[in-house]
Order: C-alpha cells, then sequence, then structure tokens
C-alpha cells in the first residue's frame, strides 16, 4: 500500500493511493497518519476497508502533499553508511553505524520549499531511504525481529549545511536540524509491497544533472541490524523514522564542491517509493 497526506501544512488530510491511481479517503477511519494510527494496527485497517470497496474516492486536484506521517517524535540519522559515500569524503569506514540525531521538525512535504540558511555557503544534497517505524522497538533480540517493527519505507532528503555540521561543532546537529531540512515522500509505502527488506535503487540530479545514483545494496549496515543496534540504545516509537545514509555523489565530494544556492532544483527518487522535486530558496 501507499499511504499519504495531502492538504496544507498542518491540515493534511488522510490518503491510500490506490493501484489504478485513484486516491481514497482514509477520514472515516484516522484523523491523521502518525504513531498513534501506526501503533494500533492502522494500515491494516485501511486494507480491509479498501479491499472491502468502503473507502470514498477523494479529489486531490490542486493539493499539496504533506510529509506522508505526521510530524515524528524523532528522526534518526546514520552517517557514512554507504562504502563510496565514506570514501569521497575522506572518512574511513565505520566500525559501529555513525547516529545522530535530526530535528523532527525539519520534516517537510517531498514538493514543498527548502530554505537556505542564513549564512550558509555549503548547503548539500543526499537522498536517502528512510525507514518508519511501526511498534515500539527496545531491545530487540534480532534483525529479523526488528524488520516487523518496520511500517514503511518513504524517499528521505537528508538536506545538509557543511559548515555548520563540521566546522561549527564537534557534533553533526547543527548542520543537519536547519528549518526545511528533511523533505520526506511522497508515500509511505508498506513493506509487503516494497520489499521485505527492499532492495532499491536510489537517485538524485541537481539542475538536472545526476548528481548521485546508487543502491541499497550497497549500505555498510543493512536495515534490520540498524533497527536492531539502534534499539540497544534507544526506544524507537511508532512513527519515528530512520534516515538510513546516503551514497556517493554528494557535493561534499565532488571537484570543486558545487553546493546549492538559491532557484536551484533537485530532483530525487527511489525505486518504487516515488519522487521528490524540491526548488530551493533564501531563508
Amino acid at each position: 500500500m501507499k499511504l499519504l497526506r495531502l492538504g496544507d501544512p498542518g491540515r493534511e488530510r488522510p490518503a491510500l493511493l490506490a493501484d489504478d491511481g485513484r486516491f481514497l479517503d482514509l477520514s472515516g477511519l484516522t484523523a491523521d497518519i502518525d504513531g498513534a494510527f501506526l501503533a494500533a494496527g492502522g494500515p491494516e485497517r485501511v486494507r480491509a476497508a479498501g479491499e472491502a470497496g468502503e473507502l470514498p474516492e477523494l479529489d486531490a486536484t490542486g493539493l499539496r502533499t504533506g510529509a506522508p506521517v505526521a510530524r515524528p517524535g524523532k528522526v534518526v540519522c546514520v552517517g557514512l553508511n554507504y562504502r563510496d559515500h565514506a570514501t569521497e569524503t575522506g572518512a574511513a569506514l565505520p566500525e559501529r553505524p555513525v547516529v545522530f540525531m535530526k530535528d523532527p521538525g525539519t520534516v517537510v512535504g517531498p514538493y514543498d520549499e527548502v530554505l537556505i540558511p542564513r549564512g550558509s555557503t555549503r548547503t548539500d544534497w543526499e537522498v536517502e531511504l528512510a525507514i518508519v517505524v511501526g511498534a515500539r522497538a527496545r531491545y530487540l533480540a534480532s534483525a529479523e525481529q526488528a524488520l516487523e517493527c518496520v511500517a514503511g519505507y518513504a524517499v528521505s532528503h537528508d538536506v545538509s549545511e557543511r559548515e555548520f555540521q563540521l566546522d561549527f561543532s564537534p557534533q553533526w546537529d547543527l548542520g543537519k536540524s536547519c528549518e526545511t531540512f528533511n523533505p520526506l515522500g511522497p508515500w509511505l509505502v508498506t513493506p509487503d509491497e516494497a520489499g521485505r527488506p527492499p532492495s532499491l535503487g536510489l537517485r538524485l540530479a541537481v539542475n538536472g544533472e545526476v548528481r548521485q545514483h546508487g543502491h541499497t545494496k550497497d549500505m555498510i549496515f543493512p536495515i534490520g541490524y540498524l533497527i536492531h543496534y539502534l534499539s540497544r540504545y534507544m526506544v524507537l516509537e511508532p512513527g519515528d523514522v530512520i534516515n538510513t545514509g546516503t551514497p556517493a555523489g554528494v557535493a561534499l565530494g565532488l571537484p570543486g564542491q558545487p553546493y546549492l544556492r538559491p532557484g536551484d532544483t533537485v530532483d530525487l527518487s527511489i525505486d518504487g517509493l516515488g519522487s521528490q522535486r524540491q526548488t530551493f530558496a533564501a531563508a
């Protein structure tokens, strides 16, 4: 299934994208797609209602696409999780996952404008596979058990400001938590459709020029392991988002470091999970 949220910020309506391309209204089942919905078996109820033909059609004409899950409790990020990306940045391959947090308020819709922070000279792009947690995860016993806690997957744009990230603090959060720095969506794709775990290609282009073209098979730490590992150090709650890392091709690792400027357009996609487009503007 492909779950999404349509409407103005803060007033999104939950919906299902049917196989025939129609949008179906989920307002009769839930007020929103959020942690409470995921924890209470919401996707299963949507599936049953859809199969029974009980979901009314929704006219999506002119409606904005929001992030597919309402503001998460936390956004957990994994850095340097693709071999080629670690190499291009000059970093050694990590022996353990590199974990940092991102302000949940950075999560916006997949086509929303992204703001380059004031004083920024090194705003960078990163296409990533996002995991949306569907069940409380605490001290999980195995990677296999961890995969049972996944509600679905989505395209994530982990926008970064490299000077803020690398030069202004020994931790990365300053360069990761600027407003609008995490477009998410367009859909939350359930594991039965995306794969258990998914094996997917990722792509990103800036102003029409391909910059990133990678594959999840090149992750250093796979999806199940990451969730299992994180559950040893924090409790993952339904609705939380995990950004799983980016492949090579970021501005930081390219000749001339062509960082983003106001007016630039970024297109990104992941197989089966949809595509995003953002235009960048000055904050």
